[in-house]
């Protein structure tokens, strides 16, 4: 009969450890018992306790791969010996590693059911090292994912010193920094460490402002830590748990005080391996075996003694009648479960590589030479599933599929706590789906429903941005307000984006928006106010040369140079309508057309204007004996007059238009949140020239009017002129700091009220006194009132 030995080099000075034995035993014998798997053959076993030493853990396992076996063991029966095929264990890292790095050169296969340390995937270092539990690889990767996906950025950590703790720690380490989570502390510990330097972390941990604790500590330590908390009760902390304790039932059971209600982290799946609960509390017929082990177990079990070996021993006899049935203790908890089925699977995994390397059908050929190398490339291979389905296979570096429950600690009326599944963690998920947290259902530090928070600086709103606290880490930052002009695109920004220039911050979506155009409108009032006026203006001007027209052949129209007075209110209808141009969006036609038509029309209209001034002076002088001016100043030269100064305007507008012509544009500096859409005037220099050609015209016209102002009243229309101007010249004196300080549309209505004031000066002042005149006072549009041959009354 062929037997393979297997070895659980772990000290058994508790419950959890014999349990763990006794999985292993209920394994072999149904494998045994088994008519499929290994058919014929019988599994044996040997089973060491090494007490927890990494030295002792070597001893028996060089003896075991040398086949000198005569070190204390725990043998099952067997027909005849055989080489050791697989070791069972460590359930530790740091004595996993001691065994594997000296059984690697025999390629024995060692297994491991609680050895999660990342370090022992390295198949350079460790070739025959295989586990059925998932590597802290990934645990260390999933606890950083928990912490961030409740908002703890600033966390206390707490780890055992050994391999176990700090590689874990350090992947934690490692990927947090990766996530922006930093560590306030990170702190070492061992279950022997003096007194001092355990209550020096005690008081790191009271001093810190943190109150989210990462715990990756193993069983035992977590005992003695937690002892040490209890004393100096330290509650109100959040506790987040790696697998080695989070699911430990001895703990909840010591922790009196409720040091770690609400602690939430990482277990191993719940498991389930039918009639195992049974096999374990049978343990009656071991006690009939004698065995010094066993007879260890049962008296720390039931607290009495098999043997009276000391006359001064108090503890009472064992009966051997104690019975577990109805007995609630920590060997009858089965929340161990899932580190049983590890075992399970691992005892599995060896006996299917033995039925595939045997050739097992309905029998098996026995006279196979096994070879623990052949027995290791197997079982690497290996893919089965359990009697419970359960999925059994190893990936390139002898680690399982990594998959967690995440457990929560919740009080209970009755117990100590109760270990509430509140969600999952599978690492061969997509990134976006590793993790699923049932968020409210987690109970959480001193029985609170709502997540604590844990940050070194608050979050930092739209229009803020981080900026680091010198000599601290990067999560602890003051915020500061973003530059005019920017904006943060999220909250807690590292940095702040300058909106472009058509866009402006707004503060409240944390977004840059697009700014909103503005330009006169006709829509709105001061566009529709200037617009009537326009229009009021231009039929006015309508009106007045339509009076004109019915009293063309009367004396006051023929008087008064008739052909000069229609050729101006013609360039005054101009001028009221070319005020139109300026509202409206400007478009790069409207800008060109606006100031140029507006300084040719001003012209021909201060022409006209001067025109008739100069044939009044002429007029005047020519009644005088000697002078003969209006020879030189006749119809024709009006004409000539009128065109030649226009002409002036048009050649200065047409080099304005050439070289550099206004154009429509977008102003971003007048208002932070608006788009000025105005027209640029290209050439500051022609827009000037253009506008002081009309004032030199303007001041030329004012100047002869004023020098004819004591002519006769009857006669000539010098003193309107004159008042005319005088208003011209006023409006655009007072256009010009106006103009230049309103800002946007304002100038834009400024220059649109300009246009109006100076055109209805011209036209009220000239044209108004002589249609009242002609529709009122009929009588006096005579010759004789004209030439002055009426006497007054």
């Amino acid at each position: 009969m062929q037997t393979a030995y297997m070895e659980k080099p772990q000290r058994l000075q508790c419950t959890r450890e014999f349990q763990l034995v006794q999985a292993m035993l209920f394994t072999i014998e149904e494998i045994n018992n088994s008519s499929d798997l290994l058919p014929g053959i019988s599994l044996g076993y040997n089973i060491y306790d090494t007490c927890g030493s990494i030295a002792r853990s070597v001893k028996v396992s060089l003896a075991l791969v040398n086949g000198n076996e005569n070190v204390s063991a725990i043998s099952g029966v067997c027909i005849r010996p055989a080489q050791v095929q697989a070791i069972m264990g460590e359930a530790s890292s740091s004595p996993s590693m001691a065994i594997a790095t000296i059984i690697g050169p025999f390629n024995v296969p060692l297994i491991s059911q609680f050895a999660t340390c990342a370090c022992l995937s390295d198949k350079s270092k460790y070739p025959s090292f295989l586990r059925t539990i998932p590597s802290d690889y990934y645990q260390s990767r999933a606890l950083v994912q928990l912490v961030k996906h409740f908002g703890w950025t600033w966390v206390g950590a707490v780890r055992t010193n050994d391999d176990y703790g700090n590689n874990g720690m350090a992947t934690f380490t490692e990927t947090a920094e990766q996530l922006g989570i930093c560590l306030e502390y990170s702190l070492t510990f061992f279950r022997t460490d003096p007194q001092d330097k355990i209550q020096k972390i005690i008081e790191i941990i009271k001093s810190s402002t943190t109150k989210v604790i990462v715990a990756f500590i193993s069983q035992a330590d977590m005992d003695v830590l937690l002892h040490e908390l209890s004393n100096h009760n330290l509650t109100g902390y959040q506790w987040v748990g790696s697998e080695a304790w989070i699911f430990d039932f001895q703990s909840a059971l010591r922790d009196n005080n409720h040091i770690l209600d609400g602690a939430i982290g990482l277990s191993i799946p719940k498991a389930h391996v039918t009639g195992l609960k049974e096999f374990i509390l049978n343990v009656k017929p071991l006690y009939l075996t004698n065995n010094d082990l066993f007879i260890e177990f049962w008296e720390a079990l039931f607290n009495c003694k098999v043997k009276q070996s000391n006359i001064d021993e108090i503890k009472r006899l064992c009966t051997g009648h104690e019975n577990l049935t109805g007995v609630e203790n920590s060997f009858t908890d089965m929340s161990l479960m899932p580190m049983f089925n590890n075992m399970y699977k691992g005892v599995y995994a060896v006996a299917h590589a033995l039925h595939k390397i045997l050739g097992c059908n309905k029998t098996c050929n026995n006279k196979v030479p096994l070879d623990p190398f052949m027995i290791l490339q197997h079982i690497k291979g290996i893919y089965f599933k359990t009697k419970e389905g359960d999925e059994v296979y190893f990936n390139q570096n002898g680690d399982p599929a990594a998959k967690y429950e995440i457990i929560n600690w919740q009080p209970k009326e009755n117990g100590p706590v109760d270990f509430v599944t509140v969600g999952f963690y599978d690492a061969s998920l997509p990134a976006d789906r590793q993790m699923n947290v049932q968020q409210k259902s987690v109970i959480w530090a001193q029985n609170s429903v709502q997540v604590p928070v844990s940050v070194c600086s608050e979050k930092c709103p739209p229009g803020t941005h981080k900026v680091l606290e010198k000599g601290k880490p990067v999560c602890c930052y003051v915020c500061i307000r973003c530059a005019e002009g920017e904006i943060s695109n999220s909250t807690d920004s590292v940095t702040c984006i300058r909106c472009p220039s058509e866009f402006w911050p707004n503060l409240r979506r944390d977004a840059c928006i697009k700014k909103e155009a503005e330009f006169l409108s006709h829509q709105e009032i001061m566009g529709a106010l200037l617009t009537a006026g326009s229009l009021v203006g231009t039929c006015m001007t309508v009106v007045v040369a339509l009076i004109f027209v019915r009293y063309k052949k009367t004396p006051l129209v023929r008087a008064n140079n008739s052909e000069l007075s229609f050729l101006l209110l013609f360039s005054l209808t101009l001028c009221f309508l070319c005020s139109l141009t300026f509202i409206g969006e400007p478009s790069e036609w409207s800008c060109m057309l606006r100031h140029t038509s507006f300084g040719i029309t001003f012209v021909l209209c201060i022409s006209c204007v001067l025109g008739k001034t100069i044939v009044v002076l002429l007029a005047f002088n020519a009644t005088r004996p000697g002078r003969n001016a209006m020879k030189w100043f006749g119809t024709a030269q009006q004409r000539l007059g009128v065109l030649g100064f226009t002409l002036i305007q048009v050649v200065i507008c047409i080099i304005w238009l050439t070289n550099s012509p206004p154009f429509p544009s977008k102003n971003f500096k007048e208002f932070k949140d608006k788009i000025i859409l105005e027209c640029s005037l290209g050439s500051a220099v022609g827009f000037w020239v253009v506008l002081g050609y009309i004032g030199f015209l303007a001041t030329l016209c004012f100047i002869c009017a004023f020098l004819a102002r004591k002519l006769p009243d009857n006669f000539n229309e010098a003193k309107f002129i004159t008042f005319s101007m005088l208003i011209f010249c006023a409006v655009w004196l007072t256009f010009i700091p106006a103009y230049v300080s309103s800002p946007g549309k304002f100038s834009v209505a400024v220059e649109i009220f300009a246009i109006l004031a100076s055109t209805f000066g011209i036209l009220v002042c000239i044209f108004i006194p002589k249609c009242y005149v002609m529709l009122m006072k009929p009588e006096k549009n005579t010759k004789k009132n004209i030439m002055g041959k009426v006497v007054s009354k």
